[in-house]
């Protein structure tokens, strides 16, 4: 079983900076991309930015400049530094990750279960 779990979400004020953390668990054989995605009520699901093994990394237009991704391989962790941040940020940020659980298993797409992120103006 693997599993991710997120944390570091909560309330700010518009400008305000917050760091998404995500750790995936249990039986891993190698973690491919890790990422991040959000969703605000009444909207889809959409790519925050998501890194890949060998570190590059993408972002949405609507974050980057105020968004940093990073990863700690020995850890399969993925965090999301998050700052100068606006109401329009406000949503549920899931942590998602390409792992491989096993010899003879394909990769597959795991996901947290999500922390909220409010912020208010």
């Amino acid at each position: 079983q693997v599993q991710l779990v997120e944390s570091g979400g909560g309330s700010v004020q518009a400008g305000g900076s917050l760091r998404l953390s995500c750790t995936a668990s249990g039986s891993i054989l190698r973690v491919n991309d890790m990422g991040w995605y959000r969703q605000a009520p009444g909207k889809e699901r959409e790519l925050v930015a998501r890194v890949g093994s060998s570190t590059s990394t993408v972002y949405a237009d609507s974050v980057k400049g105020r968004s940093t991704i990073s990863r700690d391989n020995a850890k399969n962790t993925v965090y999301l530094q998050m700052t100068s941040l606006k109401p329009e940020d406000t949503a549920v940020y899931y942590c998602n990750a390409q792992i491989l659980p096993g010899l003879g298993h394909p990769y597959r797409n795991y996901w947290g279960q999500g922390t909220q992120v409010t912020v208010s103006s």
